[in-house]
């Protein structure tokens, strides 16, 4: 759905609240949060889409993957999770088999466990998972609460949008493709246990990339934060190999164009690029990704310590912008 629909059909639901949900409609976030005592809240979140990849055991992981991806940008620990599914009556059920596998050992790879599900019949496969997550409730990571000054960082390449598309037309590379799975595949889960050492107090703002593209979840940080402006560095945001290439031969998903709508062509613009880009790099910025990065805006003072923990862990950590002082705009230079 479009962020421009999604806004529209939520208005309604704002206006349901409770003292222990620490984060619901109100705001616009990766997951709801619930406390259940002094020292522990309840991360809740859901996702699931088409199939993205042709072998149902890498599709299975992948929606695992995407859908923990939302309790790990808010800063908590996957416990524990529920499948959702809809498929043909026409189709082998050892497929849906195996995409339950590749969900299921994706989950156990973090120690958390399927739990349960529902099924209904549909003309083409869907699959997801509700997630279940624990957190502290003085720890817990929104996208709200940027600060000038801070640097922004992202922990996965971008390009898993045209590369996926271009698959579905028949024009990847396997190498590229191959790629772009292990990226979907590999968990936020390393990247955020390291945030959480250095706590709210520095990870000023977090969210995950996916279904809005980069410049999407960047705009819903800068409208969420106080008067401050998000400013990317097209030249430093990292893609995926072939990327730009499938982007430039026009391989881009539906998503993109409806990003780029809602981000642009408004009555009030959210995203504005200040220099003449190249129309393919542009493009993805704006592209949907599935199982992105974490993006985070973090306080530059102790950026330094943030980059040596990241590479001690051996986990991918890109600066690609910064925070200042702003109306909440998404500038791209």
């Amino acid at each position: 759905m479009s962020p421009t629909a999604l806004e529209q059909v939520l208005l309604p639901l704002k206006k349901y609240n409770n003292p222990n949900l620490l984060v619901g409609l109100e705001a616009s976030d990766d997951a709801a949060v619930y406390r259940i005592s002094s020292d522990v809240a309840i991360v809740q979140t859901v996702d699931f889409f088409p199939p993205v990849v042709d072998d149902p055991y890498f599709y299975g992981a992948i929606a695992a993957a995407n859908a923990m991806s939302d309790v790990y940008a808010m800063g908590g620990e996957v416990t524990m999770g529920i499948n959702i599914v809809a498929f043909p009556d026409n189709l082998p059920l050892s497929i849906l088999s195996t995409i339950l596998q590749g969900g299921a050992d994706k989950m156990a790879e973090v120690g958390a466990v399927i739990a349960g599900g529902h099924t209904v019949t549909d003309k083409e496969p869907k699959y997801g998972i509700c997630v279940t997550g624990v957190v502290h409730p003085d720890q817990i990571f929104t996208k709200g609460g940027a600060k000038a000054g801070d640097f922004l960082y992202l922990t996965k390449p971008l390009g898993v949008g045209t590369i996926t598309t271009a698959h579905k037309g028949d024009k990847v590379d396997p190498e590229d493709l191959r790629i772009a799975i292990e990226s979907m595949l590999r968990l936020n889960r390393g990247a955020s246990q390291i945030l959480r050492r250095f706590g709210v107090g520095k990870v000023h703002a977090c969210t995950d990339i996916t279904g809005f593209g980069l410049l999407g979840h960047a705009s819903e940080m800068a409208a969420q934060s106080a008067a401050v402006d998000l400013v990317i560095d097209s030249q430093a945001v990292p893609l995926l190999p072939g990327a730009r290439r499938y982007s430039s031969e026009g391989f881009m998903p539906g998503g993109m164009g409806r990003n780029r709508v809602f981000l642009q062509e408004e009555t009030v613009p959210k995203v504005k690029v200040t220099r003449k880009l190249e129309l393919d790099l542009e493009d993805l910025l704006f592209d949907p990704e599935t199982s992105g990065g974490l993006f985070f805006a973090f306080d530059a003072n102790a950026a330094e310590k943030l980059e040596t923990a990241y590479k001690a862990a051996g986990e991918p950590l890109w600066k690609i912008g910064e925070v200042q002082l702003g109306s909440g705009l998404v500038l791209v230079k």
